[in-house]
């Protein structure tokens, strides 16, 4: 069960198509640096997106490597902009790092484990937390797909 759920994370985030065609490495890597900057009134950036999901990513992986749970959702989404285009690719490979990295944490969790609490009887079983991390990023990952979409295909500034 533990390689089912690493695999479909990694087909969300990195190469699989059975969902939505297409996944987060996939959508990501023709999107430039002003791309993922532009903002469309009311609606989160692609940046603001990807840094969130990366920012959960991260928690999970602390998480699996330490036994600490640090994430907090105010903390979630960025307080900065990035500056140029390298920042923006650092951040892109600093996610399918950190993505691979979680997917083969999966993988060495026993099946036996994935119905005991994660960190704490609040956040439900790790089942729950694991697949929370798939549906997050097929969430996130539509609407990347949308404002890619907006932004290379319209007029919107």
């Amino acid at each position: 069960m533990c390689k089912y759920l690493a695999n479909r994370f990694r087909e969300v985030m990195l190469s699989g198509t059975w969902i939505a065609n297409s996944n987060w490495q996939k959508e990501l890597s023709d999107i430039h640096f002003e791309l993922a900057m532009k903002k469309v009134p009311n609606i989160n950036r692609i940046y603001d997106l990807s840094f969130h999901v990366l920012y959960y990513i991260k928690g999970i992986n602390q998480f699996f490597q330490t036994g600490n749970l640090d994430i907090k959702d105010s903390l979630s989404f960025p307080m900065v902009d990035l500056k140029n285009n390298e920042e923006w690719q650092s951040l892109k490979d600093d996610l399918f790092y950190q993505s691979e990295t979680l997917a083969k944490s999966i993988e060495e969790i026993y099946d036996a484990k994935l119905q005991q609490d994660f960190f704490d009887e609040k956040y439900g079983s790790y089942l729950r937390n694991i697949d929370g991390q798939i549906e997050h990023a097929y969430y996130h990952l539509g609407q990347i797909v949308l404002l890619k979409k907006m932004l290379t295909y319209s007029s919107v500034s």
